[in-house]
């Protein structure tokens, strides 16, 4: 029935159970999350990749791997990526040097680093990074902190740029997050509901704008389950005013959207009345998401009952028209996938490019 598979789910272990791949090969089912669970070290991740996509070749392997605190893979090779705010510390060494000379090695720097990260992804098998962090480091999110790039707009847009050029000379789409800015908020959305109360101009003309900058080389975005009420009592993932009106009417965004995790508590709630996974998926796709993920619930909830009630659920919503699948969301969903084969991870490890990026990170 459906042709849109905007679900996307996680798995519990190292390799695929018999509940894992029937719920991959779900028709609503388009993507899977990694977690440090599921990794043990370089030649099984490679393996759970492949076992995924014989199950479905057009699933969507996606990780969190930033860089700094927020990388799934550690060991065996991988390298450990500072974060963020390294870049933006680099960018303000040019006062004490030639005007300029920072900025430079900074840019320099931040491709770099998008390329190890999405090349040592893609050379064991997986597809996409939730990369990068597009909020601004205004100093109170715990939860962003170092993650970001740095207080300046312009600073974050040119860093943000020049890391995706890495990503892309990876071949790994990328994602800017979390629109439109969770930087400013002390509250942690996975524990509650952060309020922002800056006004919409406030909000555009700062933390908006890497948005606006790189609206044409972002290939999807994730809005932050932060509530504006100055602009929508709804948290932004849920908010058609967010995602349709501004992100892609007045910002002109074509690429995809996800929803943040719906299990984290910013999601659990919309306008103060509690409701379940499906009502939160629907309530993120009606507003404008194209995909929506759903986190360590094959952990959390008993045998990953949580996963098949939500997409028992999105089907009944599906059937009962409270939700379309959307041809265009689909088409979003695989433009992100990789369009060229990586090469392996040994021959990685001699190529020129690769060893010259690893000499240029902080």
């Amino acid at each position: 029935m459906s042709e849109h598979a905007p679900v996307v789910i996680d798995v519990a272990g190292l390799a695929l159970s018999d509940a894992d791949r029937r719920r991959l090969a779900h028709p609503l089912v388009g993507g899977l999350i990694l977690f440090g669970r599921n990794w043990r070290d370089r030649e099984q991740l490679g393996a759970l990749c492949a076992e995924i996509k014989s199950v479905r070749d057009d699933l969507l392997i996606a990780v969190d791997h930033e860089g700094g605190r927020v990388q799934r893979f550690r060991t065996d090779g991988f390298t450990h990526l500072p974060p963020m705010r390294a870049f933006g510390e680099l960018w303000m060494r040019s006062v004490k040097g030639p005007e300029g000379a920072g900025a430079m090695l900074a840019q320099e720097a931040a491709t770099a680093a998008g390329y190890v990260l999405g090349a040592e992804l893609r050379a064991c098998g997986v597809d996409f990074s939730f990369t990068p962090v597009l909020d601004l480091d205004w100093g109170p999110s715990q939860v962003i902190g170092d993650r970001a790039f740095h207080r300046d707009p312009r600073v974050v847009a040119v860093l943000a740029r020049a890391l995706m050029h890495g990503l892309l000379q990876a071949g790994m789409a990328n994602c800017g997050k979390h629109f439109p800015g969770h930087g400013h908020v002390k509250a942690d959305s996975h524990l509650e509901i952060p309020v922002d109360h800056r006004s919409l101009r406030a909000l555009l003309g700062d933390d908006g704008l890497p948005y606006e900058w790189l609206g044409t080389v972002l290939t999807s975005v994730m809005p932050a389950h932060v509530v504006y009420p100055k602009v929508d009592s709804r948290p932004a993932g849920f908010s058609s005013r967010w995602l349709e009106d501004i992100l892609r009417g007045q910002l002109r965004f074509q690429g995809a959207i996800f929803s943040d995790d719906l299990s984290m508590a910013g999601a659990r709630k919309i306008e103060g009345r509690g409701v379940s996974y499906t009502e939160a998926a629907v309530a993120a796709l009606a507003a404008g998401c194209d995909m929506v993920l759903l986190c360590n619930e094959s952990v959390n909830s008993p045998e990953g009952a949580a996963i098949d009630e939500l997409l028992d659920g999105l089907q009944a919503a599906q059937r009962a028209g409270s939700w379309r699948a959307r041809e265009a969301s689909e088409q979003r969903r695989l433009a992100l996938l990789p369009v060229s084969a990586a090469p392996s991870w040994d021959a990685l490890m001699s190529e020129p490019r690769y060893m010259h990026a690893l000499e240029l990170l902080p």
